[in-house]
């Protein structure tokens, strides 16, 4: 069973979610906060699987409370998923850096919604690469510069190369083809970046990617 919680500041916005995911037998709404705050204590009272989280509440928003899920050793596994209201939302990258797994629109079809949640519970991160190409290269491009928080010199030529196709949005598949690599020996290489660069999951390595200077949107086009 995964279990769910829903963080949302409209009553019907929650209401929706949770009459969704609960219409499916293997998903189970666990909690419903109103704000960033009831989402944390939600989370450590009912350990959820997925948080799926509003940017824009009152009191404590949900990009903080996103970075307070991520840093409680006591809710490792838990894992957040923002919901916006647009694609372009300029705190999205923002609440990657706090630690979320991907991010979800909204008024997105409710059948991707039930696969989103299934596919961040399962540890993947959710970041379909041309969303991801467009979202985090505008936002990069009209924020500030931002500092690197890891270094990449542990990093092998190759796993450099494959953190780059990692933040262009390339899922493992994709990267075994472009790199003439079997899909496991791809999953392999990212799994052991995460290892070295201490990231909670995929998410987080677009990020890294990105504040090390290593992936620009220049480079990634419009």
């Amino acid at each position: 069973m995964i279990r769910v919680v829903v963080a949302d500041d409209q009553a019907l916005v929650r209401a929706g979610f949770r009459a969704l995911l609960d219409a499916e037998e293997e998903i189970e709404v666990v909690g419903e906060a109103a704000d960033g705050a009831g989402a944390v204590d939600l989370a450590i009272r009912e350990w959820p699987d997925v948080v799926l989280m509003d940017i824009r509440m009152p009191g404590l928003d949900g990009i903080e409370a996103t970075r307070r899920i991520a840093a409680d050793a006591r809710l490792e596994g838990v894992r957040v998923v923002i919901l916006t209201t647009f694609e372009t939302d300029e705190y999205v990258f923002d609440a990657l850096q706090a630690g979320a797994s991907g991010f979800l629109v909204k008024d997105t079809d409710p059948a991707e919604l039930v696969r989103a949640v299934r596919v961040v519970a399962r540890g993947d991160a959710l970041l379909a690469p041309s969303v991801t190409r467009r979202l985090i290269a505008d936002v990069v491009a009209r924020g500030p510069a931002r500092r690197a928080t890891r270094s990449l010199d542990e990093l092998t030529s190759r796993e450099r190369e494959i953190l780059a196709a990692v933040a262009a949005g390339l899922s493992n598949d994709e990267i075994a083809d472009r790199f003439f690599i079997s899909p496991a020996t791809a999953k392999t290489h990212v799994s052991r970046i995460m290892g070295k660069l201490d990231a909670r999951d995929r998410a987080q390595l677009v990020v890294i990617a990105y504040e090390s200077g290593l992936v620009t949107p220049s480079r990634l086009g419009r």
